[in-house]
C-alpha cells in the first residue's frame, strides 16, 4: 500500500471514528434535551450524517474503483442530504432534501441487489473456476 493510500485509509478510519463519537451529543440530546440550547437537534443530527458521507466518499477514493466510487457518491449523496433535511426542516425545499435521500438509499440498496457494479473478483478465482470448468468438460467426456 502506497504511502498516499495509507493516508487516505488513515484519514478515513479518523473520519468514522469522529463520527461515532459525534453520535453521542445526538443520543444525550434524546435522553437530555433540556441539556442543549432550542434546535439544537438539526446540527446534532447533521454532523454525523455528513462526517460519515465524506468518510465514505475518502474511503471509496482510496480504493480507486470507478464505478464504486461512483455508487459511494450516491450513497454520500443520500446522507447529505439527509443531514440537510435534518438541518433545516423548516426549509420550502425540506420534503425535497428527504423524497431525494429516501431515493437515492433506495436506489443504492437496489443496486446492491442487483448486484450492480459487479464485484471484483481476484484473479486466483477465475483461475479455480476455470479449473473446475475444465475439471467439468473432463467428467462429461468421460461418460
Amino acid at each position: 500500500m502506497s504511502r498516499s493510500s495509507r493516508s487516505r485509509l488513515s484519514l478515513s478510519i479518523v473520519l468514522a471514528v469522529v463520527t461515532l463519537v459525534s453520535l453521542v451529543p445526538m443520543l444525550v440530546w434524546d435522553a437530555a434535551p433540556g441539556l442543549f440550547p432550542a434546535g439544537a437537534h438539526g446540527v446534532l443530527a447533521a454532523v454525523p450524517l455528513t462526517l460519515i458521507a465524506v468518510a465514505y466518499l475518502v474511503y471509496q477514493g482510496m480504493r480507486g474503483a470507478g464505478t464504486d466510487f461512483a455508487k459511494a457518491v450516491l450513497s454520500a449523496l443520500a446522507f447529505v442530504l439527509w443531514a440537510l433535511n435534518q438541518l433545516l426542516p423548516d426549509h420550502p425545499w425540506a420534503t425535497l432534501f428527504n423524497d431525494l435521500a429516501v431515493a437515492a438509499f433506495v436506489l443504492d440498496v437496489v443496486l446492491v441487489i442487483v448486484g450492480w457494479p459487479p464485484a471484483a473478483q481476484p484473479e486466483a478465482t477465475h483461475a479455480g473456476r476455470r479449473t473446475l470448468e475444465a475439471a467439468a468438460v473432463g467428467v462429461e467426456k468421460a461418460r
